[in-house]
């Protein structure tokens, strides 16, 4: 016997913010693709899809240090080059920089402008929290080469398309827009000209639906310290600047007020500048634009507290918030927030070509509306397993594999249960399973040249109306019996009239 210690067992466990998905919620979020995707077909936006991983150095916005770049993103060195250094890269942050990179590396043989949707993974090395993950999935839709507000509108009231095609209805979700050179103008009248400064002022006032004002001008001046006591450094802005800025928001900010009337709240809170008065020209295109499209008030509003996160932004931005009620598995209410966002970058392909590319674009997180419609009691209930064959002896395996090849033949999902356990476990199974029917082929049916059939929908709906088992023994709801010839045509009757009626996943 070997002297050698015995190597622990691994603990079977999930990388903090990584999730698994199975069976219903993973057809949930592919259907969200499904009708998101057919929302920018029907726009006229072509699919692109780029590799997960990119050089390090295009997603650089993310990389503080240069030597270990894995602040933000999760990255590994390539083999060494000709030259005999290795190449960090990185697995993609968004979809927006590989689309920057393709751009610049594509642009002369490109439809310009060109206009692009791309749906698949991310990865983010941040804190998880509820709903929000390391690795989730985005469906994008971009147009690059217009520098017009227009296209932001279209982005815009096409989000606002997606978002009901998602299955929320018109009041459930609001699309809030503003424009960063709102804070550019104000930076400039304040003498804030330090662009680290500025970025963490931006991403201060970012918090505001989270924090309120008191939480985001502690993050304006010297910092905060949150309820978990980690400590965030402030931007550092003199009381001056941030008594401007909540003056610039609390006008701005007033209930009830139209897209153009918050166009004249912000225009009269202060000194704007050039850069200010620039924004306030492409807020009032795109509210033409979007009115001219019958793009509701309440769909879609100018709220000058949205600055989004990320540093490429330049000019437009917005947010898909979602208005409807969630809680969690144990039914605490819980606020999901931003389900997309986006705005216009129109310096991120400048980064590898040097001349600047307009762009603007909007990404729905679909992992995370998919999880917040789940809190919502909105998950999809209409998920359909496949028809299951039982099975009773290995003597008639023959006879139930060619039952399941039949129906798969014709165009129906079916399995031969090849487990080991009894009628009553097998039932179980298929009901875990969502199946619509089973089919039950004994020595009796066999002989008959018959096959019993159970509707498992019809049973579980009638089978609630009876008072007690013996009248279900009696009734026998939702089985039938007929001949082994009518197979095919009798599920498939069942399935088509089923209450769940389930159109194809794409």
């Amino acid at each position: 016997m070997s002297d050698q210690p015995l190597s622990p067992r691994p603990e079977a466990r999930n990388p903090r913010g990584f999730g698994d998905r199975r069976g219903r919620d993973l057809i949930a979020e592919r259907r969200l693709i499904a009708r998101v995707s057919a929302v920018y077909e029907r726009w006229g936006f072509e699919p692109l899809e780029t590799p997960a991983f990119e050089y390090a150095d295009a997603l650089g916005k993310f990389l503080p240090d240069d030597d270990r770049p894995n602040a933000g993103v999760f990255a590994l060195q390539d083999d060494p080059e000709d030259e005999g250094v290795g190449s960090w890269m990185a697995l993609r942050y968004d979809h927006t920089a590989p689309l920057a990179r393709y751009a610049a590396q594509n642009w002369e043989t490109l439809p310009k402008p060109f206009r692009r949707y791309a749906y698949g993974p991310v990865w983010r090395n941040e804190k998880p929290g509820p709903g929000r993950f390391r690795e989730f999935v985005q469906c994008d839709a971009d147009t690059v080469g217009s520098d017009r507000p227009e296209t932001d509108a279209e982005i815009i009231a096409m989000a606002g398309e997606g978002l009901i095609a998602a299955g929320l209805a018109p009041d459930q979700a609001v699309i809030r827009v503003s424009n960063r050179k709102l804070f550019d103008g104000l930076f400039e009248a304040g003498g804030v000209t330090d662009p680290v400064q500025r970025l963490t002022a931006l991403r201060a006032v970012d918090k505001f639906d989270r924090l309120g004002w008191e939480g985001v001008s502690a993050l304006l001046g010297e910092g905060r310290l949150d309820e978990s006591g980690d400590y965030t450094k402030g931007a550092g802005l003199s009381p001056r600047v941030i008594g401007t800025l909540e003056a610039f928001l609390s006008s701005a900010t007033q209930p009830g007020l139209d897209r153009a009337a918050v166009l004249d709240a912000v225009s009269g809170a202060g000194d704007l500048g050039a850069a200010g008065a620039q924004a306030l020209a492409e807020l009032s295109a795109i509210d033409r634009a979007l009115s001219a499209m019958g793009v509701s008030q309440d769909a879609v509003r100018f709220d000058p507290t949205i600055v989004r996160g990320l540093e490429y932004y330049t000019g437009a931005v917005f947010e898909a918030e979602l208005l409807l009620p969630t809680t969690d598995d144990k039914g605490r209410p819980v606020r999901f927030g931003s389900i997309g966002g986006g705005g216009r970058y129109d310096d991120l392909v400048a980064r590898f070509t040097g001349a600047s590319l307009p762009a603007t674009g909007f990404s729905f997180g679909v992992s995370r509306l998919a999880a917040a419609l789940k809190a919502a009691g909105r998950a999809e209930t209409d998920v359909r397993g496949p028809v299951v064959v039982i099975v009773f002896s290995d003597d008639d395996m023959k006879t139930y594999l060619d039952a399941g090849s039949e129906l798969r033949a014709a165009g129906i999902a079916a399995e031969v249960y090849l487990g080991r356990a009894g009628m009553k476990a097998q039932m179980k199974y298929a009901d875990r399973r969502g199946a619509p029917a089973v089919v039950i082929l004994g020595g009796d049916e066999i002989s008959a040249g018959q096959v019993t059939i159970k509707d498992l929908d019809a049973g579980r709906a009638l089978a609630a109306n009876l008072a007690d088992n013996a009248a279900w023994k009696a009734q026998r709801p939702g089985q039938r019996v007929v001949p082994r010839a009518d197979l095919v045509s009798t599920l498939r009757e069942i399935i088509d009239g089923s209450s769940i009626n389930v159109p194809p996943v794409s």
